[in-house]
């Protein structure tokens, strides 16, 4: 979700700020960090042990809280995207999009 859908809608949010960069704020920083907590997220995934305890252990030990950390950006990016090129429902969407 996060390549296919959150970190391309970061982009295209970055570029219209291209001419003005200084509009962007804080997008840049948080967009990177987005994409660096992923990319540790992944590699943290590959070197899961294969011993089905130590997989369960680590799996809610290493994983849980780097999907966690990757979580919190990205919350934090759906307050900035221009909301036209967020590819998902907002949370407020799905929790107000029942009045209109």
């Amino acid at each position: 979700m996060i390549d296919t859908g959150i970190l391309p809608a970061c982009a295209k949010d970055l570029a219209i700020y291209s001419a003005a960069p200084d509009l962007a704020g804080k997008r840049t920083v948080l967009y990177s960090r987005i994409m660096a907590e992923t990319k540790k997220l992944k590699e943290l995934i590959a070197v899961k042990p294969s011993v089905l305890s130590e997989e369960a252990n680590f799996l809610c030990e290493t994983i849980k809280p780097q999907m966690a950390a990757v979580r919190v950006l990205v919350d934090e990016a759906e307050g900035l995207i221009e909301s036209s090129l967020y590819p998902y429902p907002t949370y407020q969407d799905m929790v107000y999009s029942h009045h209109f």
